[in-house]
């Protein structure tokens, strides 16, 4: 799709593609209720400590109602689908085609495999009313800040953004402040990005920013094998 131009007909057929993935998408994860995405590497190991704090946070939030949602692959992905699975909570993922095929992650209640990263990326946001940010390489620096340029253009709402590991990103809150001192950023904007190591701090964080602002409540559904009975539901 991005190596060039290509015959019209052959665009054509890409536009029907692209709305596929979506249709897909749309199908898949319309009744997840309210979700909170988490990002982070699919490499980190099961022995790692930050495979252990995603795990806890996908526990956390499924006790906060959520609905927990990632990239339905390995490492960080599925460290907090588990522990969404663990605390009894609802676990979905977005997963992707890639060369070397990265299969969804044994803790998923739900998800859907999609051709387009631009895709993807839409779905973890559209259904998310939070953002948890673990470590992670050149993928999660993306989804962190799409999420951030989404939120700083009013192009989506207040969500908050909570990075987990002040050691690993200790550079890039660095840069961020530098881009604030330069003006490339407003000085507001490192408000909408809470950095912190513990878990209790985010999950409070998130409760605060993201249930009572949004409207929130919740609630007791018919249940549905898959999704269970209790989580949370959006206000009118």
């Amino acid at each position: 799709m991005l190596e060039g131009p290509h015959s019209r007909l052959d665009e054509f057929f890409t536009l029907f593609r692209v709305m596929a993935d979506f249709l897909r998408g749309f199908r898949a994860l319309h009744f997840v209720g309210p979700c909170v995405t988490v990002f982070g590497s699919a490499r980190i190991h099961v022995d790692s400590p930050y495979y252990e704090m995603a795990r806890q946070m996908g526990a956390g939030l499924v006790r906060l109602g959520f609905t927990v949602m990632t990239g339905g692959g390995p490492g960080i992905m599925e460290a907090a689908n588990r522990g969404a699975r663990e605390a009894g909570g609802r676990s979905v993922g977005c997963n992707i085609k890639l060369p070397h095929e990265q299969a969804p992650n044994e803790y998923l209640d739900r998800s859907v495999t999609l051709f387009y990263f631009f895709v993807r990326k839409t779905l973890l946001i559209k259904y998310s009313y939070a953002f948890v940010v673990m470590p992670g390489g050149a993928g999660t620096l993306d989804e962190l800040f799409e999420a951030l340029t989404l939120i700083q253009t009013g192009k989506i709402r207040n969500f908050p953004i909570v990075v987990m590991g002040t050691d690993y990103w200790r550079e890039l809150t660095s840069l961020l402040e530098k881009m604030a001192r330069l003006g490339t950023i407003g000085l507001p904007d490192l408000s909408l990005v809470f950095v912190t190591d513990s878990v209790e701090a985010a999950i409070e964080h998130i409760r605060v920013r993201a249930i009572e602002p949004f409207g929130l409540k919740r609630v007791v559904r018919r249940h549905i094998p898959w999704l269970g009975e209790q989580g949370l539901n959006a206000g009118s």
